[in-house]
């Protein structure tokens, strides 16, 4: 039987942003709240363009995420002193109490994604997948592409 490696990786993929939706649930929030909300603790005093990309959303959409976690009361927009027109957004105290319930969701996501591994076999994976994310990373013109 052969495999198809593109459709086990698009499945993970979806199996992978499913379960972390139902999990972050349990604390009220959205997948994709929950991803910027990691964002702010990871890179802190950015602008709502750089935090658009970061998680590859449209402005307006993030405009939106953010509007509802503000009305939550987890982030709070801040004037940017060196750009009136742009908002820095910043974390609330409601939102850096949920950052360990987060990361313990990741983790016993990680978790349950790799038992059954062992370390050997998830290093392995980690290396295949990382070439895999360079393969695609790659700026690759269709020429390049059709000459193999």
């Amino acid at each position: 039987m052969e495999t198809n490696v593109g459709y086990l990786l698009s499945d993970s993929g979806r199996l992978l942003r499913k379960t972390f939706d139902e999990r972050v649930r349990s604390l009220g929030l959205t997948a994709v709240q929950a991803r910027l909300l990691l964002s702010l603790v990871k890179f802190p005093d950015n602008n709502q363009a750089f935090y658009a990309e970061r998680i590859e959303v449209e402005p307006i959409t993030l405009t939106r995420i953010v509007d509802r976690l503000e009305e939550s009361g987890w982030v709070e927009r801040v004037a940017d002193p060196s750009d009136r027109r742009a908002r820095l957004l910043h974390l609330t105290d409601k939102s850096r109490e949920i950052v360990e319930p987060l990361r313990t969701i990741i983790d016993g996501l990680v978790a349950d994604m790799v038992e059954g591994l062992s370390q050997e076999d998830q290093d392995g994976l980690a290396a295949l997948l990382a070439k895999v994310s360079d393969n695609l990373s790659a700026d690759r013109t269709m020429k390049d592409v059709a000459n193999g």
